[in-house]
Order: structure tokens, then sequence, then C-alpha cells
């Protein structure tokens, strides 16, 4: 069956540095509060623990009927039956991913710049993570994107273009108007003391700046 069509609008990343109540229950309190998009992050667990993770966040996800997008890792989605992977520049080539795949799963691909979207979107990758558009303490060592080349990539490629990196709802209307689908959000909501209504803040703003 043919996956249906993405709603990107409020894109959560997790991280689980430092959170103060388990993973899996502010997941489902941002869910409520209107994500529509969940990336499971692991950089530092080794692949079993990476494993049981998916699989615990995955009974969140499936309940609401929420996609789970497994960040890097082809083996462990296809393990653990996620509904898709996302893909940086040194990950494996989105066409090898969408050979093996087929047409089911979603492939999100991550672009710093015009060439390397158009790229991945000809590759069959369904939509972009473009950024970082503001600094950011969830991955080291990131350039800042402008929103003329956010802008940019959003006018070159018809699949869905997220801006992703140092998101929060006091920042987001420096992104307006850039032709973004949706935000990829992190620490705005897995810190939040409220995420549930830290999400619903969110896709009010994300709302307006599309």
């Amino acid at each position: 069956m043919k996956k249906c069509r993405l709603d990107v609008s409020l894109y959560l990343v997790t991280d689980q540095k430092g959170l103060s109540e388990p993973l899996d229950r502010i997941v489902e309190e941002a869910i409520c509060g209107g994500v529509s998009l969940v990336q499971i992050r692991e950089k530092e667990s080794d692949s079993r623990t990476f494993y049981y993770h998916v699989l615990a966040l995955k009974k969140v996800t499936d309940a609401y009927q929420i996609p789970l997008i497994i960040n890097d890792r082809l083996d462990i989605m296809l393990a653990a039956g996620a509904d898709g992977v996302h893909l940086g520049q040194s990950d494996i080539p989105v066409g090898e991913a969408r050979r093996l795949l087929g047409d089911e799963k979603i492939i999100g691909a991550s672009a710093h710049s015009v060439s390397e979207a158009l790229q991945a979107e000809r590759e069959g990758a369904d939509y972009i993570g473009a950024g970082a558009i503001f600094q950011t303490n969830t991955k080291k060592d990131t350039s800042v994107m402008t929103a003329e080349t956010l802008s940019a990539i959003c006018a070159a490629v018809s699949i869905p273009v997220v801006a992703i990196g140092g998101i929060t709802a006091g920042n987001i209307n420096q992104i307006k108007n850039t032709g973004i689908s949706g935000a990829a959000i992190s620490s705005a909501i897995l810190h939040s003391q409220n995420p549930k209504l830290t999400a619903e803040q969110l896709r009010r703003e994300i709302h307006i700046a599309r």
C-alpha cells in the first residue's frame, strides 16, 4: 500500500539527554498537543538499546497513528517496523534506501543547499530537512542556514521542506514566508514543563509562519 500524504507541520526530534520524565510520556503529551511526526534520534546508544527504545516509542506513536521515523539507522527501522528513516549527507544514499524500502516507507533527507535538496528529491526523498536555521545544542558543529537559502530550497523542490535547528515559538517568526511546510523541534518541547501546551503554541506559530 502506498503511504498517505505526510503532515510534517510539527515534527518532533527526540533526544534523551537531561529529560525530567520518561521519553514516551513526553512524546505522548506532545502528540496530544499537535505533534504530527516523530523522529527518534540516538547518537550514543548501542544498537540493541536503540532498538528497544524504538519499540517502546512505537507503542505510543502507533496508538495515535503518528508516523515514527528513525534517524540514520535503516537497519533499526527495518527491525522495529518503523514508518521511515531520515538520512543525512554521510548516511546511505537516498536512492539506495528507496530501492531497498520500496514506496511504502517514508524517507527524509537532510540538505544544506539547493543542490543537495534537488538530488534528494530526484532519488526519492519524501521530504527535506533544511538547516540548521538557528544555533542548536542538539547537534554540534553545524553551520547556520540563512533564510534566503531556506527560501531557495523551498522554491526548488516540490516535496515538503521542514526547517530544523534551534527553533522555538519565540524565533520561528524569523522564517515566516520562506515556503516551509513545517518545523522540526527538539529541546523546546522535550524540556518544557508542559509539552502539550508548548506543542499547541508551536503549532499555532508554525501555522502563521507557513
